[in-house]
């Protein structure tokens, strides 16, 4: 099934199953996220189809398929990392830390965008990308799990960018504690949550989903991969997630971003010019990949935020009072 969640005219939220342009709707009050808490996404979805409640899915507004409680962003293309480390930090090649295990940082839930929002750039960003990803999503909680244990644990999957300001990411990524006002802008996620036995199909051998991933900007193509080319499958993505804590319902683990033009930094990195350029208000950005669908976004000028105080020269004083 594919499940979306659309805003209303009345400003509402309803979610329910796509099937040929058509949302089936739950009943109002229900959300996705309420549906994978209650293990009932597939119940909910077959009472849906039978409801006779149906809308045409192009007249609503999409909103990300789930209300994602936590966002968990990990690093799993080995290409993506040669080209991008260069361009974000001037190093050559891929630090051997990266194949130990995978790695991910926390994203922000309340930056999440739905699939045709409209971009703004961040303050101070003056080299905004793209990222091309996709998403798993936790279906049922669990802790320390193994990763064949981990993949009855996914729903679904769904499309992510991972939008990206470089040059805000290029001074934070120095002080060693990963990404901050360079990524906490904007996610998009969309256009549909993917039951993941629809992508059972795709699923080669070792446990990778061969999806086709391609990305234009302004209808030029700037990348395309395999979600297959992953270093890890999305199982062992979320056992890793699990390990010492729970994943529970809900919670979204990217892919990370795919190679061969699966960001913009990526091919500068690579080139050591900024060609394709940053994007810039006006562009319009498209992913799609296969089995799941397509989310385009445009780019918009953003809000003047005020300025950024810097540190005060620092102060070694131990007694209080003293000058």
């Amino acid at each position: 099934m594919r499940f979306a969640t659309v805003e209303e005219p009345d400003g509402s939220l309803r979610c329910g199953v796509v099937m040929d342009g058509v949302l089936h709707r739950c009943p109002h009050g229900v959300t996705v996220l309420d549906l994978l808490r209650g293990d009932g996404l597939a119940d909910a979805g077959a009472a849906a189809l039978v409801s006779g409640d149906t809308v045409a899915l192009a007249t609503r507004r999409l909103l990300p398929p789930v209300a994602a409680p936590t966002v968990r962003d990990f690093v799993a293309f080995e290409e993506h990392v040669e080209g991008v480390v260069r361009s974000v930090s001037g190093a050559a090649g891929v630090t051997p830390a990266w194949y130990e295990a995978p790695t991910f940082y926390f994203a922000n839930p309340y930056a999440l965008i739905g699939a045709h929002d409209d971009v703004p750039v961040p303050p101070g960003c003056s080299l905004l990308d793209f990222e091309l990803e996709v998403a798993a999503v936790i279906g049922r909680s669990g802790a320390d799990l193994t990763p064949e244990a981990a993949r009855e644990h996914i729903a679904g999957y769904t499309i992510l960018n991972d939008w990206s300001a470089r040059d805000l990411q290029r001074r934070e990524m120095q002080v060693n504690l990963g990404p901050c006002k360079g990524k906490d802008f904007a996610s998009t996620l969309g256009p549909v949550l993917v039951t993941a036995d629809e992508l059972a199909p795709f699923l080669t051998a070792e446990g990778f989903l061969e999806l086709g991933m391609t990305v234009r900007v302004n209808g030029t193509e700037i990348g395309r991969d395999l979600l297959s080319n992953m270093a890890w499958p999305f199982e062992d993505l979320v056992a890793y997630a699990s390990r010492g804590t729970e994943v529970r319902p809900g919670d979204v683990l990217g892919s990370g971003t795919c190679g061969n033009g699966g960001c913009l930094a990526e091919l500068w990195g690579r080139s050591g010019t900024q060609v394709p350029p940053a994007l810039r208000p006006g562009d319009v950005v498209t992913m799609t990949v296969e089995g799941i669908g397509t989310i385009a976004n445009t780019v918009v000028t953003g809000s003047a935020a005020p300025p950024v105080t810097p540190a005060r020269s620092r102060p070694r004083s131990r007694v209080p009072g003293s000058p």
